[in-house]
């Protein structure tokens, strides 16, 4: 099986996809991760050298082609960046194949979660001010809304409001058994699934290591 998670900036994509992928019995893989390897530069380095977006995701989508065609690539779950399901991501996502799930969350959940990094990668400690947070939050809702219209070629919705990491990681699990039964069942996997369940428990930063939303969906951290 091969399982891609994709959401929001900061929305917990590898802390819980990491989780997800032991539960599982699957190899988890960062995206961000495999293209700085990729590439042998930072995310933001490698952003620098080109005019838009559309064409550094074109450009980056060639460390996803190098991971899906490796023999490991195939049994796994792996973190797409927030505009994972555009442009060259999404075509190579479309070639391959797999499982693509949106994983969702309040905006103030994900705000709790921000994280902070230099030029070459390095975690930057940082307090946010109150007229801060209050921007960074709009920022965030615009990126929902903005790519809420790509997360709608997911197969599954997860709405993980409420959850720790565990917690999180389990609904995900479940909610791909819940899928793949059905599909089974059908011999079809043309329909869409949205996954929400009443929250069990307070929320906790997952720690995700993600980039905060730098203006926009192309942050892709």
């Amino acid at each position: 099986m091969r399982l891609f998670l994709t959401g929001v900036g900061c929305v917990g994509k590898t802390a819980i996809g990491r989780r997800a992928a032991d539960l599982m019995g699957l190899t988890f893989y960062d995206l961000d991760h495999e293209i700085e390897i990729f590439f042998n530069t930072s995310i933001e380095r490698l952003q620098a050298r080109f005019l838009t977006p559309h064409s550094y995701r074109d450009e980056a989508a060639k460390a996803l082609l190098h991971l899906l065609a490796r023999p490991e690539g195939q049994n796994s779950v792996i973190a797409l960046p927030p505009s994972g399901l555009m442009g060259g991501y999404l075509r190579a996502v479309k070639r391959f194949g797999g499982l693509v799930v949106a994983l969702w969350d309040e905006p103030m959940n994900i705000l709790k979660r921000i994280t902070f990094y230099d030029i070459d990668s390095r975690p930057i400690e940082r307090q946010l001010t109150a007229e801060e947070k209050r921007l960074y939050l709009r920022e965030i809702q615009k990126d929902m809304t903005y790519l809420g219209k790509t997360y709608s070629r997911a197969h599954l919705r997860v709405d993980i409001d409420g959850l720790d990491v565990e917690a999180a990681a389990r609904r995900v699990k479940e909610s791909v058994e819940v899928y793949a039964a059905a599909k089974a069942a059908t011999g079809t996997e043309s329909g869409k699934s949205e996954q929400r369940h009443p929250a069990d428990g307070g929320t906790k930063g997952s720690g995700t290591g993600e980039r905060p939303f730098a203006a926009a969906a192309d942050a892709d951290r």
